[in-house]
């Protein structure tokens, strides 16, 4: 029986088309510090060690701590000033990228219901971003951060989608086996690979993301209507709230 139900963020929670969230998310970036390096040269950066992050697999260190390595390595000096000016970035000019958003009313309506039902739910978004930059995305979505029993931010998470190791910790933080949860998302090769443990998925094909020629097993696949009739019929409330 499921119990925790993990939700991606971009293109699942929030409505949005990737490329064009990164495209305006680069060029507020562009804005923010082009009084220290061309735009086109700090993205290029920003994405190596994003990169180089993602296929990191140190237990160790946390995506933060390989995302600065990485970063100040490529930058050629100390960076503790440059990610000082990230975090006031994230509460300032990256809140304009909400513009792009339209927020799905239904998203609200199905987290309140699986918590209400007695299951805990957790944001399993990529963390390749600060806790602040995805809380402040989770507000765009109409979703209260407060909801979540965990959520996956770059601070706290040693590995990135689409390696397993990723779900694995996720599944170590929660104490939970794979088998009792339900992962939802709209990438087919970053969200719907935990089935791989024995997860049963649900692909969210709204804002589709499929970069192969055909789709690995699935459990379960919709639009948001369909996500909330199986949210509302196919899991019941749980008797031994935990």
């Amino acid at each position: 029986m499921i119990r925790t139900v993990l939700f991606d963020l971009d293109g699942t929670l929030l409505p949005l088309e990737m490329e064009k969230f990164m495209k305006s998310y680069f060029a507020e970036v562009g804005r923010a510090f082009s009084d220290i390096m061309d735009p086109e040269l700090l993205t290029d950066k920003i994405m190596k060690a994003t990169e180089y992050m993602v296929k990191n697999l140190e237990p160790h260190k946390t995506n933060k701590e390989v995302f600065e390595e990485e970063f100040e390595r490529l930058m050629g000096k100390d960076i503790s000033g440059l990610m000082d000016r990230f975090l006031h970035f994230y509460s300032t000019d990256f809140k304009r990228i909400k513009q792009i958003v339209n927020p799905q009313p239904l998203c609200s309506q199905i987290i309140s219901t699986l918590t209400a039902k007695g299951y805990d739910v957790v944001l399993a978004t990529n963390p390749l971003f600060p806790r602040i930059a995805i809380e402040e995305r989770m507000r765009w979505a109409g979703v209260e951060p407060h909801h979540f029993k965990v959520i996956t931010a770059f601070e706290e998470m040693h590995f990135c989608k689409p390696n397993l190791e990723y779900y694995r910790e996720i599944m170590e933080i929660i104490n939970m086996e794979p088998q009792y949860c339900l992962m939802v998302g709209n990438d087919v090769e970053e969200d719907m690979v935990a089935g791989k443990l024995g997860m049963k998925t649900f692909l969210l094909d709204t804002f589709l993301i499929h970069r192969g020629s055909k789709l690995p097993e699935i459990d379960f696949r919709g639009d948001y209507e369909n996500l909330l009739r199986f949210v509302n019929n196919h899991l019941p409330e749980l008797e031994e709230r935990h």
